[in-house]
């Protein structure tokens, strides 16, 4: 199993900022990282007009495009009511990925870094640290029982990863 860790806040705390600093330098690093954006947003990444969304919409339950340098796969799931991230995670090729990112699902029972910022509309009360939180990374000083990471220093998160996903392997 590959292992997952999730990075997770409300939004405009800036998890998709963090996580493509974290994703660059985890990269830099050797590691290979693979991602799971959840978004309660109804998305589709075909483009209206072209043949692959006209397939897809005409009843393709799922759709696979592909080029010389990527390929996508478009699942239909008009039936299912909650995402199964375990069931997404699976679709994922295993052999080129040393990590799952997460972003979102916060109420998933997977490791994750909570994210804090200040002005973001939220209060440090608000904050739900159960036995899955290793840390939080927030800009400013907060009292909590795991480790805190200075947000604003992508580097230190990616050291509390690295180590970490060390941990992983034993």
């Amino acid at each position: 199993m590959i292992p997952l860790l999730a990075f997770s806040a409300w939004s405009g705390t800036g998890k998709t900022t963090l996580l493509q600093q974290v994703i660059w330098l985890l990269c830099e690093r050797g590691v290979r990282p693979g991602l799971i954006k959840h978004t309660h947003h109804d998305m589709d990444i075909d483009t209206p007009g072209k043949d692959s969304y006209l397939l897809r919409k005409a009843g393709a339950a799922q759709t696979l495009v592909a080029s010389q340098k990527r390929w996508a796969l478009m699942t239909e799931t008009p039936e299912d009511e909650v995402l199964d991230l375990r069931f997404l995670v699976s679709r994922m090729d295993a052999s080129t990925l040393d990590i799952v990112l997460v972003e979102g699902f916060k109420h998933e029972s997977i490791p994750k870094i909570l994210l804090f910022r200040q002005g973001a509309g939220y209060s440090e009360s608000a904050l739900e640290i159960d036995e899955f939180v290793l840390a939080v990374a927030s800009d400013v000083p907060l009292e909590v029982n795991v480790p805190l990471i200075d947000l604003n220093q992508p580097e230190e998160v990616v050291r509390f990863v690295m180590a970490w996903i060390e941990k992983q392997k034993f």
